[in-house]
């Protein structure tokens, strides 16, 4: 028997691009839409009757954008859908901003089909989809942080502030646990802490407060 497909709802004020989503991902058997928002007003009331694993959200819409849709799905359920922004620059910067209200990983809308599905997959999963480079040069536009986290953050390990920085550079678990020579379970349980202590939602909340409060230095190693 055949796992359930991931399902996907398509955030998009372009309808030329959802339709070309739609049809990339159809062809997918693992994957499948089941609703398209044409701004981000809609997305709310659609994850609600359609219940999607992903939403693929443009960041730019003219009603609602993706970043006010994505923090009104964290506030709105227990159990949102993983969220990836789209968007045609990464040099934008509403991505920072979306990556900071909960988004899960952007994508460049020119990214090829088989690496948009392959990202969705991965987020389904509990993963994220960053650019390291892309967002440590977003990071490295914003004033400069503190250098501690704000007050009322349990401190970090040594190790949990090492996995943290390898996080940042873009490394998956199974690529932490090979560079540490520790189990993946080792890893993962130090990701587990690691995010409760900064109240972070994902792994690319966590990064994004890990230069905001100093602790990665956008353009350090």
């Amino acid at each position: 028997m055949n796992p359930a497909p991931v399902t996907v709802l398509i955030a998009d004020d372009e309808e030329l691009t959802r339709t070309g989503l739609r049809a990339l991902l159809s062809a997918k058997p693992d994957l499948e839409v089941v609703a398209e928002a044409a701004d981000g007003g809609e997305v709310l009331p659609l994850v609600r009757r359609t219940r999607p694993d992903v939403v693929l959200m443009d960041v730019r819409m003219p009603g609602m954008d993706g970043i006010e849709a994505t923090r009104r799905l964290r506030a709105a359920l227990d159990e949102p859908p993983k969220v990836v922004v789209i968007t045609t620059f990464e040099s934008d910067e509403h991505v920072y901003d979306a990556l900071r209200a909960g988004a899960d990983g952007f994508l460049l809308k020119r990214t090829p089909s088989q690496a948009i599905a392959h990202a969705i997959r991965l987020v389904a999963t509990g993963d994220s989809v960053l650019f390291p480079d892309a967002v440590r040069r977003l990071a490295a536009a914003r004033p400069a942080p503190p250098a501690a986290l704000p007050a009322g953050h349990p401190p970090l390990t040594a190790r949990e502030t090492e996995i943290l920085r390898l996080i940042a550079t873009g490394l998956s678990n199974p690529d932490i646990a090979d560079r540490l020579t520790v189990s993946l379970e080792t890893v993962k349980t130090h990701v587990s802490n690691l995010l409760t202590k900064l109240g972070a939602r994902n792994r690319t909340q966590a990064v994004i407060l890990a230069y905001e409060s100093g602790l990665v230095v956008p353009g350090g190693r």
